[in-house]
Protein backbone atom coordinates (compact mmCIF):
# COMPACT_ATOMS: atom_id res chain seq x y z
CA UNK A 1 0.00 0.00 0.00
CA UNK A 2 3.00 2.32 0.33
CA UNK A 3 5.98 2.78 -1.98
CA UNK A 4 9.02 3.77 0.02
CA UNK A 5 11.29 4.95 -2.76
CA UNK A 6 14.26 2.71 -2.06
CA UNK A 7 12.04 -0.37 -2.45
CA UNK A 8 11.77 0.67 -6.10
CA UNK A 9 15.45 1.61 -6.40
CA UNK A 10 14.73 5.36 -6.01
CA UNK A 11 16.93 7.13 -3.47
CA UNK A 12 16.40 10.78 -4.41
CA UNK A 13 13.06 12.31 -3.42
CA UNK A 14 11.66 8.87 -2.74
CA UNK A 15 8.28 9.82 -1.29
CA UNK A 16 5.42 8.09 -3.08
CA UNK A 17 3.72 11.38 -4.00
CA UNK A 18 6.96 12.59 -5.65
CA UNK A 19 7.35 9.32 -7.54
CA UNK A 20 3.78 9.69 -8.76
CA UNK A 21 4.31 13.33 -9.76
CA UNK A 22 7.37 12.41 -11.80
CA UNK A 23 5.59 9.55 -13.55
CA UNK A 24 2.67 11.89 -14.24
CA UNK A 25 4.99 14.45 -15.84
CA UNK A 26 6.35 11.81 -18.22
CA UNK A 27 3.29 9.82 -19.29
CA UNK A 28 0.27 11.81 -18.07
CA UNK A 29 -2.30 11.23 -15.31
CA UNK A 30 -4.37 8.55 -17.06
CA UNK A 31 -1.44 6.23 -17.69
CA UNK A 32 -0.01 7.01 -14.26
CA UNK A 33 -3.29 5.82 -12.73
CA UNK A 34 -3.04 2.66 -14.84
CA UNK A 35 0.38 1.98 -13.32
CA UNK A 36 -0.84 2.45 -9.76
CA UNK A 37 -3.90 0.30 -10.37
CA UNK A 38 -1.64 -2.42 -11.78
CA UNK A 39 0.79 -2.04 -8.86
CA UNK A 40 -1.91 -2.50 -6.21
CA UNK A 41 -3.46 -5.41 -8.12
CA UNK A 42 -0.19 -7.29 -8.56
CA UNK A 43 2.13 -6.56 -5.64
CA UNK A 44 0.38 -8.64 -3.00
CA UNK A 45 -1.97 -11.46 -3.94
CA UNK A 46 -3.19 -14.65 -2.33
CA UNK A 47 -0.16 -16.45 -3.75
CA UNK A 48 2.11 -14.31 -1.54
CA UNK A 49 0.17 -15.29 1.57
CA UNK A 50 0.12 -18.94 0.52
CA UNK A 51 3.90 -18.79 0.06
CA UNK A 52 4.48 -17.22 3.48
CA UNK A 53 2.41 -19.95 5.11
CA UNK A 54 4.35 -22.72 3.37
CA UNK A 55 7.68 -21.14 4.36
CA UNK A 56 6.66 -21.09 8.03
CA UNK A 57 5.42 -17.58 8.83
CA UNK A 58 2.29 -17.25 10.98
CA UNK A 59 1.45 -13.54 10.71
CA UNK A 60 1.58 -10.50 8.46
CA UNK A 61 2.01 -6.82 9.26
CA UNK A 62 0.19 -4.66 6.70
CA UNK A 63 1.74 -1.21 6.09
CA UNK A 64 -1.31 0.95 5.34
CA UNK A 65 -1.35 4.28 3.53
CA UNK A 66 -4.16 6.43 4.89
CA UNK A 67 -4.99 7.78 1.41
CA UNK A 68 -6.50 4.44 0.41
CA UNK A 69 -9.04 4.77 3.26
CA UNK A 70 -9.79 8.50 3.41
CA UNK A 71 -9.05 11.75 1.61
CA UNK A 72 -6.24 14.10 2.67
CA UNK A 73 -7.51 17.08 4.65
CA UNK A 74 -6.57 19.33 1.71
CA UNK A 75 -9.07 17.50 -0.53
CA UNK A 76 -12.02 17.42 1.87
CA UNK A 77 -14.74 19.79 0.65
CA UNK A 78 -15.89 20.47 4.21
CA UNK A 79 -13.33 21.21 6.93
CA UNK A 80 -13.34 18.47 9.55
CA UNK A 81 -15.27 16.06 7.35
CA UNK A 82 -13.95 12.54 6.74
CA UNK A 83 -14.69 10.99 3.37
CA UNK A 84 -14.23 7.23 3.50
CA UNK A 85 -12.81 5.39 0.50
CA UNK A 86 -13.73 1.83 -0.37
CA UNK A 87 -10.37 0.90 -1.92
CA UNK A 88 -8.37 0.45 1.28
CA UNK A 89 -11.08 -1.46 3.11
CA UNK A 90 -11.65 -3.76 0.12
CA UNK A 91 -7.93 -4.51 -0.14
CA UNK A 92 -7.72 -5.19 3.60
CA UNK A 93 -10.79 -7.42 3.45
CA UNK A 94 -9.13 -9.48 0.72
CA UNK A 95 -5.99 -9.82 2.81
CA UNK A 96 -8.08 -10.90 5.80
CA UNK A 97 -9.69 -13.64 3.73
CA UNK A 98 -6.32 -14.90 2.41
CA UNK A 99 -4.89 -14.96 5.93
CA UNK A 100 -7.96 -16.71 7.29
CA UNK A 101 -7.74 -19.42 4.66
CA UNK A 102 -4.11 -20.03 5.65
CA UNK A 103 -4.69 -19.86 9.42
CA UNK A 104 -2.48 -16.78 9.70
CA UNK A 105 -2.86 -13.60 11.75
CA UNK A 106 -2.91 -10.03 10.48
CA UNK A 107 -1.64 -6.89 12.19
CA UNK A 108 -2.79 -3.54 10.81
CA UNK A 109 -0.03 -0.92 10.78
CA UNK A 110 -0.70 2.74 9.94
CA UNK A 111 2.53 3.27 8.02
CA UNK A 112 1.59 6.60 6.45
CA UNK A 113 -0.58 8.74 8.71
CA UNK A 114 -2.42 11.87 7.53
CA UNK A 115 0.13 14.63 7.06
CA UNK A 116 3.04 12.30 7.80
CA UNK A 117 4.35 11.34 11.24
CA UNK A 118 8.06 11.98 10.77
CA UNK A 119 10.95 13.83 9.19
CA UNK A 120 12.13 10.68 7.45
CA UNK A 121 9.93 11.70 4.54
CA UNK A 122 9.84 8.47 2.50
CA UNK A 123 8.51 6.33 5.35
CA UNK A 124 5.23 8.21 5.71
CA UNK A 125 5.06 9.73 2.20
CA UNK A 126 5.22 13.20 3.74
CA UNK A 127 5.08 16.41 1.73
CA UNK A 128 7.08 18.96 3.76
CA UNK A 129 5.21 21.83 2.08
CA UNK A 130 1.98 20.74 3.78
CA UNK A 131 1.08 20.53 7.49
CA UNK A 132 2.44 17.39 9.13
CA UNK A 133 0.54 15.15 11.51
CA UNK A 134 2.10 17.05 14.42
CA UNK A 135 1.53 20.55 12.99
CA UNK A 136 -2.14 20.02 12.20
CA UNK A 137 -5.01 19.31 14.63
CA UNK A 138 -7.08 18.42 11.54
CA UNK A 139 -4.61 15.70 10.56
CA UNK A 140 -4.63 14.39 14.12
CA UNK A 141 -8.41 14.27 14.21
CA UNK A 142 -8.48 12.48 10.86
CA UNK A 143 -5.99 9.91 12.20
CA UNK A 144 -8.14 9.33 15.27
CA UNK A 145 -11.29 9.04 13.16
CA UNK A 146 -9.58 6.65 10.73
CA UNK A 147 -8.60 4.28 13.51
CA UNK A 148 -12.10 4.39 14.94
CA UNK A 149 -13.51 3.57 11.50
CA UNK A 150 -11.05 0.70 11.04
CA UNK A 151 -11.77 -0.67 14.51
CA UNK A 152 -15.50 -0.46 13.91
CA UNK A 153 -15.10 -2.34 10.62
CA UNK A 154 -12.95 -5.12 12.14
CA UNK A 155 -14.14 -5.23 15.75
CA UNK A 156 -15.25 -8.86 15.50
CA UNK A 157 -12.59 -10.09 13.08
CA UNK A 158 -10.40 -12.61 14.90
CA UNK A 159 -7.93 -13.03 12.02
CA UNK A 160 -6.82 -9.48 12.81
CA UNK A 161 -5.05 -9.63 16.16
CA UNK A 162 -3.65 -6.13 16.66
CA UNK A 163 -3.61 -2.48 15.62
CA UNK A 164 -0.11 -0.97 15.29
CA UNK A 165 -1.40 2.57 15.48
CA UNK A 166 1.48 4.83 14.30
CA UNK A 167 4.51 3.44 12.49
CA UNK A 168 7.93 4.90 13.30
CA UNK A 169 7.11 8.42 14.51
CA UNK A 170 10.33 10.44 14.19
CA UNK A 171 9.84 14.06 15.21
CA UNK A 172 11.73 16.58 17.30
CA UNK A 173 9.05 18.09 19.51
CA UNK A 174 11.46 19.87 21.84
CA UNK A 175 14.35 20.52 19.44
CA UNK A 176 13.18 20.47 15.83
CA UNK A 177 16.54 21.72 14.53
CA UNK A 178 19.12 19.54 16.27
CA UNK A 179 16.95 16.50 16.98
CA UNK A 180 14.55 16.44 14.06
CA UNK A 181 13.92 12.67 14.33
CA UNK A 182 13.23 12.68 18.06
CA UNK A 183 16.07 10.41 19.13
CA UNK A 184 16.87 12.59 22.16
CA UNK A 185 13.31 13.63 22.98
CA UNK A 186 12.70 13.42 26.72
CA UNK A 187 8.96 14.06 27.04
CA UNK A 188 7.22 13.03 23.79
CA UNK A 189 4.08 14.75 25.01
CA UNK A 190 2.31 15.22 21.63
CA UNK A 191 3.00 11.61 20.69
CA UNK A 192 1.75 10.30 24.02
CA UNK A 193 -1.43 12.38 23.76
CA UNK A 194 -2.23 11.19 20.25
CA UNK A 195 -1.57 7.54 21.13
CA UNK A 196 -3.95 7.83 24.08
CA UNK A 197 -6.58 9.65 22.00
CA UNK A 198 -6.44 6.95 19.31
CA UNK A 199 -6.71 4.23 21.95
CA UNK A 200 -9.73 5.92 23.48
CA UNK A 201 -11.46 6.17 20.08
CA UNK A 202 -10.76 2.53 19.25
CA UNK A 203 -12.12 1.37 22.59
CA UNK A 204 -15.42 3.15 21.92
CA UNK A 205 -16.13 0.54 19.22
CA UNK A 206 -13.68 -2.32 19.83
CA UNK A 207 -12.84 -3.70 23.27
CA UNK A 208 -11.07 -6.81 21.99
CA UNK A 209 -8.09 -6.10 19.79
CA UNK A 210 -4.55 -5.63 21.04
CA UNK A 211 -3.25 -2.09 20.61
CA UNK A 212 0.44 -1.76 19.75
CA UNK A 213 2.28 1.51 20.26
CA UNK A 214 5.68 2.66 19.01
CA UNK A 215 8.06 5.18 20.54
CA UNK A 216 9.58 8.23 18.89
CA UNK A 217 12.90 8.08 17.00
CA UNK A 218 11.73 5.40 14.52
CA UNK A 219 9.85 3.49 17.20
CA UNK A 220 12.38 3.13 20.02
CA UNK A 221 12.32 6.31 22.15
CA UNK A 222 9.75 5.77 24.91
CA UNK A 223 10.94 8.64 27.14
CA UNK A 224 7.93 10.15 28.95
CA UNK A 225 5.36 8.01 27.16
CA UNK A 226 4.86 5.53 29.98
CA UNK A 227 5.66 7.80 32.94
CA UNK A 228 2.05 7.46 34.14
CA UNK A 229 1.99 3.76 33.34
CA UNK A 230 -0.07 1.88 30.77
CA UNK A 231 -3.40 3.44 29.76
CA UNK A 232 -5.05 0.28 28.47
CA UNK A 233 -5.13 -3.29 29.77
CA UNK A 234 -4.66 -4.83 26.30
CA UNK A 235 -1.63 -3.16 24.75
CA UNK A 236 1.91 -4.00 23.70
CA UNK A 237 5.10 -2.06 23.01
CA UNK A 238 6.78 -2.30 19.63
CA UNK A 239 10.37 -1.49 18.74
CA UNK A 240 12.37 -1.57 15.50
CA UNK A 241 15.88 -2.98 15.10
CA UNK A 242 18.27 -2.36 12.22
CA UNK A 243 22.06 -2.57 11.64
CA UNK A 244 23.14 -3.05 15.25
CA UNK A 245 24.76 -5.95 17.08
CA UNK A 246 22.54 -8.89 17.92
CA UNK A 247 23.48 -9.03 21.58
CA UNK A 248 21.64 -8.69 24.89
CA UNK A 249 22.47 -4.99 25.05
CA UNK A 250 20.59 -4.31 21.81
CA UNK A 251 17.24 -5.34 23.35
CA UNK A 252 17.89 -4.58 27.04
CA UNK A 253 15.78 -1.42 27.20
CA UNK A 254 12.75 -3.25 25.83
CA UNK A 255 13.21 -6.19 28.20
CA UNK A 256 13.49 -3.74 31.08
CA UNK A 257 10.20 -2.07 30.07
CA UNK A 258 8.55 -5.45 29.66
CA UNK A 259 9.50 -6.33 33.23
CA UNK A 260 8.75 -2.91 34.71
CA UNK A 261 5.26 -2.53 33.20
CA UNK A 262 4.35 -6.21 32.79
CA UNK A 263 3.58 -5.57 29.12
CA UNK A 264 4.37 -7.61 25.98
CA UNK A 265 7.03 -6.31 23.62
CA UNK A 266 7.17 -7.05 19.90
CA UNK A 267 9.81 -6.37 17.27
CA UNK A 268 7.46 -4.88 14.71
CA UNK A 269 10.03 -4.26 12.01
CA UNK A 270 13.55 -5.41 11.19
CA UNK A 271 15.59 -6.75 8.28
CA UNK A 272 17.54 -5.07 5.45
CA UNK A 273 20.76 -6.93 6.17
CA UNK A 274 22.54 -10.19 5.39
CA UNK A 275 21.35 -13.69 6.17
CA UNK A 276 23.92 -13.92 8.96
CA UNK A 277 22.34 -10.91 10.67
CA UNK A 278 18.85 -12.36 10.17
CA UNK A 279 19.77 -15.65 11.81
CA UNK A 280 21.53 -13.92 14.70
CA UNK A 281 18.61 -11.55 15.32
CA UNK A 282 15.90 -14.20 15.24
CA UNK A 283 17.87 -16.49 17.55
CA UNK A 284 18.25 -13.59 20.01
CA UNK A 285 14.55 -12.69 19.81
CA UNK A 286 13.28 -16.25 20.16
CA UNK A 287 15.52 -16.90 23.15
CA UNK A 288 13.95 -13.87 24.82
CA UNK A 289 10.35 -14.70 23.88
CA UNK A 290 9.94 -11.72 21.54
CA UNK A 291 7.81 -12.06 18.43
CA UNK A 292 8.91 -10.35 15.21
CA UNK A 293 7.94 -9.11 11.75
CA UNK A 294 10.44 -8.71 8.91
CA UNK A 295 10.69 -5.85 6.41
CA UNK A 296 9.96 -6.22 3.56
CA UNK A 297 8.50 -9.26 1.83
CA UNK A 298 9.69 -8.06 -1.58
CA UNK A 299 11.48 -5.25 -3.39
CA UNK A 300 14.32 -4.73 -5.84
CA UNK A 301 17.32 -6.49 -4.30
CA UNK A 302 18.29 -9.86 -2.85
CA UNK A 303 17.90 -9.46 0.93
CA UNK A 304 14.21 -10.34 1.15
CA UNK A 305 12.24 -13.54 0.49
CA UNK A 306 11.00 -12.24 -2.88
CA UNK A 307 12.79 -10.05 -5.43
CA UNK A 308 11.13 -7.85 -8.05
CA UNK A 309 13.08 -7.85 -11.31
CA UNK A 310 13.22 -4.86 -13.67
CA UNK A 311 13.83 -4.23 -17.34
CA UNK A 312 16.47 -1.96 -18.89
CA UNK A 313 14.08 0.93 -19.55
CA UNK A 314 12.94 0.97 -15.93
CA UNK A 315 16.56 0.95 -14.81
CA UNK A 316 17.26 3.99 -17.03
CA UNK A 317 14.26 5.77 -15.56
CA UNK A 318 15.45 5.14 -12.00
CA UNK A 319 18.96 6.33 -12.84
CA UNK A 320 17.43 9.54 -14.19
CA UNK A 321 15.40 10.07 -11.02
CA UNK A 322 18.48 9.39 -8.90
CA UNK A 323 20.30 12.22 -10.65
CA UNK A 324 22.36 10.39 -13.25
CA UNK A 325 22.62 11.79 -16.77
CA UNK A 326 21.03 9.20 -19.06
CA UNK A 327 19.05 9.26 -22.27
CA UNK A 328 15.46 8.41 -21.41
CA UNK A 329 13.47 6.09 -23.67
CA UNK A 330 10.27 7.23 -25.34
CA UNK A 331 7.14 7.98 -23.33
CA UNK A 332 5.51 4.82 -24.64
CA UNK A 333 8.56 2.76 -23.63
CA UNK A 334 8.48 4.34 -20.15
CA UNK A 335 4.80 3.51 -19.82
CA UNK A 336 5.36 -0.09 -20.91
CA UNK A 337 8.33 -0.50 -18.53
CA UNK A 338 6.27 0.78 -15.59
CA UNK A 339 3.39 -1.57 -16.39
CA UNK A 340 5.94 -4.38 -16.69
CA UNK A 341 7.39 -3.41 -13.32
CA UNK A 342 3.94 -3.65 -11.76
CA UNK A 343 3.47 -7.07 -13.36
CA UNK A 344 6.97 -8.15 -12.28
CA UNK A 345 5.88 -7.40 -8.70
CA UNK A 346 3.39 -10.27 -8.93
CA UNK A 347 4.34 -13.38 -6.98
CA UNK A 348 4.47 -15.57 -10.09
CA UNK A 349 7.15 -13.30 -11.57
CA UNK A 350 9.26 -12.83 -8.43
CA UNK A 351 12.63 -14.43 -7.78
CA UNK A 352 12.33 -16.57 -4.64
CA UNK A 353 15.34 -16.25 -2.33
CA UNK A 354 15.13 -19.53 -0.46
CA UNK A 355 18.44 -18.76 1.23
CA UNK A 356 16.76 -15.81 2.99
CA UNK A 357 13.83 -17.95 4.11
CA UNK A 358 16.19 -20.69 5.31
CA UNK A 359 18.23 -18.16 7.29
CA UNK A 360 15.08 -16.93 9.01
CA UNK A 361 13.02 -20.06 9.59
CA UNK A 362 15.54 -22.92 9.96
CA UNK A 363 19.04 -21.66 10.73
CA UNK A 364 18.27 -19.90 14.05
CA UNK A 365 17.43 -23.30 15.54
CA UNK A 366 19.98 -25.71 14.05
CA UNK A 367 23.57 -26.02 12.88
CA UNK A 368 22.60 -28.58 10.25
CA UNK A 369 23.69 -27.99 6.66
CA UNK A 370 21.39 -28.50 3.67
CA UNK A 371 22.32 -28.88 0.03
CA UNK A 372 21.56 -25.79 -2.05
CA UNK A 373 21.58 -27.86 -5.26
CA UNK A 374 21.41 -31.61 -5.68
CA UNK A 375 24.91 -32.28 -7.03
CA UNK A 376 24.96 -35.88 -8.32
CA UNK A 377 28.27 -37.25 -9.56
CA UNK A 378 28.28 -40.23 -11.96
CA UNK A 379 31.37 -39.94 -14.16
CA UNK A 380 31.40 -36.14 -14.47
CA UNK A 381 29.98 -33.20 -12.56
CA UNK A 382 29.90 -29.49 -13.28
CA UNK A 383 29.11 -27.18 -10.32
CA UNK A 384 28.69 -23.44 -10.17
CA UNK A 385 30.71 -22.05 -7.29
CA UNK A 386 27.73 -19.99 -6.11
CA UNK A 387 25.74 -23.16 -5.35
CA UNK A 388 27.39 -23.85 -1.99
CA UNK A 389 25.31 -25.36 0.84
CA UNK A 390 22.68 -23.67 2.99
CA UNK A 391 23.77 -23.04 6.57
CA UNK A 392 25.47 -20.76 9.05
CA UNK A 393 28.78 -19.02 8.53
CA UNK A 394 31.56 -21.30 9.77
CA UNK A 395 29.46 -24.39 9.03
CA UNK A 396 28.27 -24.19 5.40
CA UNK A 397 30.81 -21.57 4.35
CA UNK A 398 33.22 -19.11 5.92
CA UNK A 399 33.48 -15.45 4.95
CA UNK A 400 35.26 -12.64 6.77
CA UNK A 401 32.68 -9.87 6.11
CA UNK A 402 29.24 -11.01 7.17
CA UNK A 403 26.78 -8.21 7.87
CA UNK A 404 26.20 -4.49 8.35
CA UNK A 405 26.46 -3.43 12.02
CA UNK A 406 26.94 0.27 11.30
CA UNK A 407 24.64 1.47 14.11
CA UNK A 408 27.01 -0.28 16.51
CA UNK A 409 30.03 1.23 14.77
CA UNK A 410 31.08 -1.70 12.60
CA UNK A 411 30.48 -1.23 8.90
CA UNK A 412 30.07 -4.19 6.60
CA UNK A 413 27.83 -5.54 3.90
CA UNK A 414 27.81 -9.30 3.58
CA UNK A 415 27.52 -10.01 -0.14
CA UNK A 416 29.51 -7.20 -1.76
CA UNK A 417 28.54 -8.37 -5.25
CA UNK A 418 24.85 -7.99 -4.46
CA UNK A 419 23.81 -10.90 -6.68
CA UNK A 420 21.96 -14.19 -6.27
CA UNK A 421 22.30 -14.93 -2.53
CA UNK A 422 22.27 -12.93 0.71
CA UNK A 423 24.93 -14.71 2.79
CA UNK A 424 28.35 -13.31 3.63
CA UNK A 425 29.76 -14.77 0.41
CA UNK A 426 30.49 -12.12 -2.23
CA UNK A 427 28.67 -13.10 -5.43
CA UNK A 428 28.96 -11.05 -8.60
CA UNK A 429 27.18 -11.18 -11.94
CA UNK A 430 29.10 -10.61 -15.17
CA UNK A 431 27.62 -8.40 -17.87
CA UNK A 432 26.77 -11.51 -19.88
CA UNK A 433 24.95 -12.93 -16.85
CA UNK A 434 27.34 -15.53 -15.43
CA UNK A 435 27.66 -15.68 -11.64
CA UNK A 436 30.88 -16.10 -9.70
CA UNK A 437 32.28 -15.88 -6.17
CA UNK A 438 34.57 -12.86 -5.92
CA UNK A 439 36.54 -10.79 -3.41
CA UNK A 440 37.86 -14.10 -2.03
CA UNK A 441 40.07 -13.48 0.97
CA UNK A 442 42.57 -15.72 2.77
CA UNK A 443 40.88 -18.34 4.95
CA UNK A 444 37.46 -18.19 3.28
CA UNK A 445 35.85 -21.44 2.15
CA UNK A 446 32.72 -22.93 0.59
CA UNK A 447 31.11 -26.31 1.25
CA UNK A 448 29.23 -28.46 -1.28
CA UNK A 449 27.17 -31.60 -0.77
CA UNK A 450 27.86 -34.12 -3.54
CA UNK A 451 26.06 -37.43 -4.02
CA UNK A 452 28.53 -39.88 -5.58
CA UNK A 453 26.96 -42.66 -7.68
CA UNK A 454 30.03 -44.93 -7.60
CA UNK A 455 33.13 -44.46 -5.41
CA UNK A 456 36.38 -43.73 -7.15
CA UNK A 457 39.15 -41.31 -8.07
CA UNK A 458 38.09 -38.02 -9.62
CA UNK A 459 40.11 -35.25 -11.22
CA UNK A 460 39.12 -31.77 -9.98
CA UNK A 461 39.43 -28.63 -12.09
CA UNK A 462 38.50 -25.03 -11.28
CA UNK A 463 37.56 -22.04 -13.41
CA UNK A 464 39.35 -19.10 -11.80
CA UNK A 465 40.37 -15.51 -12.50
CA UNK A 466 43.14 -13.47 -10.84
CA UNK A 467 44.90 -10.23 -11.80
CA UNK A 468 48.11 -11.24 -9.99
CA UNK A 469 50.02 -14.31 -8.85
CA UNK A 470 49.88 -15.49 -5.26
CA UNK A 471 46.56 -17.27 -4.83
CA UNK A 472 46.48 -20.71 -3.23
CA UNK A 473 43.40 -22.92 -3.27
CA UNK A 474 42.70 -26.34 -1.78
CA UNK A 475 40.01 -29.01 -1.69
CA UNK A 476 39.21 -31.33 1.22
CA UNK A 477 36.28 -33.10 2.79
CA UNK A 478 34.95 -32.10 6.21
CA UNK A 479 36.68 -35.10 7.81
CA UNK A 480 40.03 -33.97 6.38
CA UNK A 481 40.57 -37.44 4.92
CA UNK A 482 42.25 -35.76 1.96
CA UNK A 483 43.55 -32.31 1.00
CA UNK A 484 44.80 -31.21 -2.41
CA UNK A 485 46.03 -27.72 -3.21
CA UNK A 486 47.45 -25.69 -6.08
CA UNK A 487 48.67 -22.17 -6.71
CA UNK A 488 46.69 -19.72 -8.83
CA UNK A 489 48.75 -17.71 -11.26
CA UNK A 490 47.58 -14.46 -12.83
CA UNK A 491 45.01 -14.92 -15.59
CA UNK A 492 45.02 -11.31 -16.79
CA UNK A 493 42.17 -9.68 -14.88
CA UNK A 494 39.39 -10.28 -12.34
CA UNK A 495 37.06 -11.59 -15.08
CA UNK A 496 39.54 -13.27 -17.44
CA UNK A 497 38.86 -16.91 -16.74
CA UNK A 498 41.15 -19.93 -16.93
CA UNK A 499 40.51 -23.57 -16.07
CA UNK A 500 43.23 -25.03 -13.83
CA UNK A 501 43.80 -28.53 -12.44
CA UNK A 502 43.52 -28.83 -8.68
CA UNK A 503 44.34 -32.52 -8.33
CA UNK A 504 42.79 -35.95 -7.92
CA UNK A 505 40.63 -36.93 -4.96
CA UNK A 506 39.02 -40.15 -3.78
CA UNK A 507 35.28 -39.86 -3.06
CA UNK A 508 33.17 -42.49 -1.34
CA UNK A 509 29.78 -43.68 -2.50
CA UNK A 510 26.85 -41.64 -1.24
CA UNK A 511 27.00 -38.24 0.39
CA UNK A 512 30.26 -36.30 0.41
CA UNK A 513 30.78 -32.86 1.97
CA UNK A 514 33.53 -31.08 0.05
CA UNK A 515 35.19 -27.79 0.95
CA UNK A 516 37.01 -25.43 -1.40
CA UNK A 517 39.29 -23.12 0.59
CA UNK A 518 41.35 -20.05 -0.19
CA UNK A 519 44.61 -20.73 1.66
CA UNK A 520 45.76 -17.46 0.09
CA UNK A 521 43.15 -15.13 -1.38
CA UNK A 522 43.16 -12.70 -4.27
CA UNK A 523 41.19 -14.58 -6.94
CA UNK A 524 37.65 -15.24 -8.17
CA UNK A 525 35.99 -18.64 -8.61
CA UNK A 526 33.27 -19.45 -11.12
CA UNK A 527 33.02 -23.22 -11.61
CA UNK A 528 34.18 -26.57 -10.24
CA UNK A 529 34.55 -29.73 -12.37
CA UNK A 530 34.83 -33.39 -11.32
CA UNK A 531 35.71 -36.18 -13.77
CA UNK A 532 36.31 -39.87 -13.13
CA UNK A 533 39.82 -41.04 -14.01
CA UNK A 534 39.02 -44.73 -13.73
Amino acid sequence: MLQEGYLLGIYKEGQQYRIRERIDSLIGPAKTQEFYDAWLANHTTKADIDSMKVWGFNSIRLPMHYNLYTLPIEKETVKGKNTWLEKGFAMTDSLVSWCKENGMYLILDLHAAPGGQGNDLNISDRDPKLPSLWDSPDNQQKTIALWKKIAEHYANETTIIAYDIINEPNWGFQDAVNDKNGLKEQKNEPLKKLLKDITRAIREVDKRHLIIIEGNGWGNNYNGILEDGLWDDNMALSFHKYWNFNDAASIKSMLDMRDKYNVPVWLGETGENSNVWFTEAIKLLEENNIGWAWWPLKKKGINNPLQIVTDSNYDLLVKHWNGEKVDLPSKEAIYQSLISFAEFSNNKNNIVHRDVVDAMIRQPFTDDVKAFRMHILHKELFMQAVNYDYGKNGIAYFDTDLANYRVSGQDGKGNYGGAFRNDGVDIYREEKGDLYVGKIETGEWLQYTIIVFRPGIFEVKLNVAAPENGGLISISDINNSFTKSTVIDATGSWEHWKVIKLGEVELRQGMNHIRIKADEGGFNLKEIFFKSVE
